[in-house]
């Protein structure tokens, strides 16, 4: 499981998404209405919002506030906001390269809250292009360890074109090319296998090592950029050792 992966376990198992439910209400909203508008308003038409769906209902979404969600982007609603998707690239302390997935109604007011958080912690936000190439998008998949046999999973997701399977005793995490996102899926659903997580993200192509206080620096700026609203995803090149998890459980 790479860099900030590992953090952002942690900080589900210590409840922090549950004190920040509006938040996750926010984001899970505007995944919902971007799915709606770009794919159509049925989920079963509609993959990318199948799975937003799915997110929404696994955080206890109401169902109104989902449906509501769905006619915006539809353009069933007329509450006159639209959201556009936008990424940002740059660097976060000591280097580090950062991809900053925002959905966002006022790009002005989000690339001006990226660029403060990153300026003030001795980072810089970068030209479009200039951190990208350091990552490849790939399909991810998260799944209970707990009442999954991992060797039923593994032929499920060999058979679907991933590529790597592990179990790190938590979850087991399925990696595959972008195109073989939906047929994972499927797959998956079909067996009976409960996801976790399904998503498309940016992996880094190589992680970088830093001391555990500068590791911790750069997690303090990771955090504080996901704490905006409009931000949706952050990925980073950071590799967090074990000495400095050990050091996060702590705080």
């Amino acid at each position: 499981m790479s860099g900030h992966n590992k953090w952002s376990t942690i900080k589900r198992k210590k409840g922090a998404a549950d004190a920040k439910r509006g938040q996750v209400f926010t984001r899970l909203t505007r995944e919902l209405v971007m799915a709606a508008r770009d794919g159509g308003g049925d989920p079963e038409m509609n993959f990318r919002l199948r799975l937003a769906v799915d997110k929404a209902r696994a955080q206890n979404m109401p169902k109104e506030n989902i449906e509501r969600a769905i006619k915006r982007g539809t353009g069933d609603s007329k509450d006159g906001v639209t959201f556009e998707q936008v990424t940002y690239e740059g660097y976060a302390p000591h280097g580090v390269a950062v991809m900053i997935e925002c959905m966002t109604e006022n790009r002005n007011r989000t690339v001006a809250e990226v660029r403060h958080i990153l300026s003030r912690s001795g980072g810089s936000l970068g030209e479009s292009g200039s951190v990208a190439w350091q990552f490849t998008r790939q399909a991810y998949f998260s799944i209970p360890s707990k009442g999954n046999d991992f060797d039923r999973i593994f032929e499920i997701a060999l058979d679907g074109g991933a590529d790597d399977v592990t179990d790190d005793g938590e979850s087991i995490e399925i990696i595959a090319p972008v195109d073989k996102f939906k047929i994972l899926s499927d797959k998956l659903r079909d067996a009976k296998v409960e996801i976790e997580d399904g998503t498309l993200r940016m992996a880094p192509n190589q992680e970088m090592d830093l001391s555990v206080e500068n590791t911790l620096q750069v997690i303090k700026t990771l955090d504080a950029l996901e704490e905006l609203d409009d931000v949706q995803n952050v990925y980073s090149n950071l590799n967090i050792s074990e000495e400095a998890l050990a050091a996060l459980e702590e705080e």
